[in-house]
Order: structure tokens, then C-alpha cells, then sequence
């Protein structure tokens, strides 16, 4: 008989295996059961799913909801301030990630265009340039520096900023309020305000480009008169939010697991056409965006579980990507792997829009600063890099490096 494995705490979050393997608890609990009850701190008893095969059958059921307003989506850890669900949360317009077709058909098919492999392969050499641009600036600092302030978090936004038409000057408003709404343990007023003050801006920044369109993705969609303005917002900041946050996180944490497995990074330098699976393989790997959730609509029969109606159903990529039965000794970087096939894009109708976007941002942002600082090393000891477990994003706060030259 299988044996039931319930935390009563919630969802373990703490990184005991280390800084890029999943928490052990989670380990364990995907090699006894991959989809198995979980106890939330509400009392609500739900599920978990682990194992990369359940996981990638869940993501492409559609009985499996998205959507927030659908029923109760309970939370499987202690949020401060957040009162007991107790009834579905009201639907944001726009915010296209947390509904199911037909109403996520309608809006992610007005940006698909947008992110075609050919328009994002255009916008290639362009973001090579605010790569060497930003990586010439850090030439020019004294170290040790701070890799997430002065490379990870400025080329995501640039990028961005550049492609939705978003002012980079106005950037201390979206990127110190996105950090505090990622948040897990902020208070949910200081949560709410934070995300108040990004729809804010969003709003009246969709509105000016209704008004004066522009050369840029937030004016081709405030061209659809079938927006309404909530949903250009909504859209808005998913994008912003989503645009910035990921690549960012994977730029600076990638670069530390390089810089924790000497020998990848030397085989890497040795052999820069490896790039594009080694990308593939720190996406795997990492797995910065891991926890999801879905709401079951009907009884499901999942793995040889059956998942009731009305359960919140935990879904963890990062599991799920270090699942042996997919992937050989998954808790290893391999620089060489082929990792195609990895969850960290997700799967289904909800996978990453701009996957293709962050992929060539990633190739670009290794590239160059591997050329560009040959001898780059940590600054701190490896246990002193503070890690993002308070974030719903992974990543590292802050990753202090060094260099004894440059090349050009």
C-alpha cells in the first residue's frame, strides 16, 4: 500500500538540498507518491504533483483550471495578513495567465504575432547591443559589483522597456514594486499596494498610447478597440512583470551555478557552441518559476490518484525537471545534456509566450559576459549568496563578483 505523505506545514520551500536542487521533503515525496495529498495551512486538504509525467498530463488537461474566480484557490503556505479563503478570487481583465479558453484564446491570440521565432530572431542583434552596452559599463567599475544591479536586472528591463514602450527611466516604479508583489511574506496590503502602483502607471500609460500610438507592443495592442483599457492593463502587466522578473533571475543564478561547477563553465569557455543546450540545461536545472496551481473542476483520475472536484492542485516544475524517470542524474548540471523537452516554459495552452524572447536574451547575456570577463569569480563564499526563498520567482538577491581583467 502506498504510503501517504502529508505536510502539515504546507509546502516545503526550504533549499536543504542545496541552492539549485529541490527541497528534499519534495524529493522524497515525488519518488513515494508524485501526486500525492497536501495539507494546506488553511486546513484544505488539496495535492501536489511531482513527477514529470503527471506533471506534463496536468498542464495539458483543460479540467484543470486556471482560473481564480472558478472556485477557492488556496495557498499551501502562511501568507501574513491574507484571511482564510473562502471564495473565489474576483478575475483581473486581462491577466490572461489565470484564465482558460475561450477568454485566453482571445487575448494571447493578439500577441502571438508579436513573439513569433522570426520577429524575436529580428530583435537578436539589438539585444546583443544592450548586452556589450551594459557589460562595457561594468568594465569600467571597480569590483567586486553586484551582477544582479549592474547586468541581470538591467538587460531584462531594457529589453522590455524597448519592446512594450515602457520609459526605462521609469523603471525604479515597476522593478521595486514587482520585487515587493513577488514577495512571499510581505503583508497583503503592502502586496496589494505595490501591485496598485504598476496598474496605475500601466493604466495611464495604455491610455496615452490609445491616444498617441507609438512604434511599440503596448501601441499595436491599444490599436484593438475590443480591449478595453482593465484589460490592456492586465495584459500590460503580465508582460512587464513576467518580461523582466524571469530573465533576470535566470541571468544572475545561472551565473552562479556556473561559477559553483568550474569544471561546465571551463568546457563552456572552451566551447562557446555549446551555449544554446547549456541554456536549455541551467533552465532545467533551475527552474526559477516553479510553483503553480490548479483548480480541479471534476474528479480527475491523475497517476492512478483520483483528484476530487474543487481541490487546489499544486503543480512544482522544478520537481518535475529533476525527475530521474525523465532526465539521467537530473540533480547534476551537464552543460552537454539535451534538456529539450524540460517543463520550465510550462506546457499546454498557458506555455511561456516569450520563451523564445528569453532564450536569445540568455544566449546574449552568457555569451558576452563569459567573453567579456574570463577570470570572473564569486566575491563571497557561495554560502553567503542570499537566496530568493522569500520570492515566487527563485533566483539571488544580490550576487557579488570579482574579475582580474577584461577582454574585449
Amino acid at each position: 500500500m502506498t504510503e501517504t505523505v502529508q505536510f502539515p506545514q504546507g509546502l516545503p520551500t526550504e533549499r536543504d538540498a542545496g541552492p539549485f536542487n529541490p527541497p528534499s521533503a519534495i524529493t522524497r515525496l515525488r519518488e513515494t507518491r508524485p501526486v500525492s495529498p497536501l495539507t494546506f495551512p488553511d486546513g484544505h486538504e488539496g495535492w501536489v504533483v511531482t513527477g514529470y509525467d503527471a506533471v506534463r498530463q496536468l498542464l495539458a488537461d483543460t479540467r484543470f483550471s486556471s482560473r481564480q474566480d472558478l472556485g477557492v484557490l488556496h495557498v499551501p503556505y502562511e501568507t501574513p495578513g491574507m484571511p482564510a479563503a473562502t471564495e473565489p478570487s474576483p478575475q483581473i481583465p486581462g491577466l490572461f495567465i489565470a484564465m482558460d479558453p475561450p477568454d485566453h484564446t482571445r487575448l494571447r491570440r493578439k500577441l502571438t504575432g508579436a513573439f513569433t521565432v522570426k520577429r524575436m530572431r529580428q530583435l537578436e542583434e539589438h539585444i546583443v547591443e544592450v548586452v556589450e552596452r551594459q557589460l562595457e559599463e561594468m568594465t569600467r567599475l571597480a569590483p567586486p559589483v553586484d551582477l544582479v544591479e549592474h547586468f541581470a536586472l538591467p538587460v531584462p528591463s531594457l529589453v522590455i522597456c524597448e519592446l512594450l514602450g515602457v520609459p526605462y527611466a521609469d523603471r525604479e516604479t515597476f522593478q521595486v514594486n514587482s520585487a515587493k508583489f513577488l514577495e512571499k511574506d510581505v503583508e497583503l496590503d503592502e502586496k496589494m499596494a505595490a501591485y496598485g502602483a504598476i496598474t496605475g502607471y500601466l493604466a495611464e500609460l495604455v491610455t496615452r498610447k490609445r491616444a498617441t500610438p507609438d512604434d511599440d507592443l503596448l501601441s499595436d495592442l491599444a490599436r484593438h478597440d475590443d480591449l478595453t483599457v482593465e484589460e490592456l492593463t492586465g495584459i500590460s502587466f503580465l508582460l512587464l512583470l513576467a518580461g523582466h522578473e524571469t530573465t533576470a533571475n535566470m541571468l544572475a543564478l545561472g551565473t552562479f551555478a556556473l561559477l559553483e561547477h568550474p569544471e561546465q563553465l571551463a568546457e563552456l569557455r572552451a566551447d562557446p557552441g555549446l551555449l544554446p543546450d547549456a541554456v536549455e540545461e541551467l533552465m532545467r536545472y533551475l527552474t526559477i518559476a516553479d510553483i503553480f496551481y490548479r483548480y480541479a473542476t471534476e474528479d480527475v483520475e491523475l497517476a492512478g490518484e483520483t483528484i476530487p472536484a474543487g481541490s487546489t492542485v499544486v503543480v512544482s516544475l522544478l520537481a518535475a525537471n529533476h525527475d530521474p524517470a525523465r532526465f539521467d542524474a537530473p540533480d547534476t548540471l551537464d552543460v552537454h545534456r539535451r534538456s529539450r523537452g524540460h517543463l520550465s516554459f510550462g506546457h499546454g495552452v498557458h506555455q511561456c509566450l516569450g520563451q523564445q524572447l528569453a532564450r536569445i536574451e540568455m544566449r546574449a547575456g552568457f555569451t558576452g559576459l563569459l567573453r567579456r570577463f574570463p577570470s570572473l569569480a564569486l566575491a563571497v563564499p557561495a554560502d553567503e549568496v542570499e537566496l530568493k526563498t522569500d520570492m515566487n520567482i527563485y533566483g539571488v538577491h544580490a550576487l557579488p563578483v570579482t574579475w582580474a581583467g577584461t577582454a574585449p
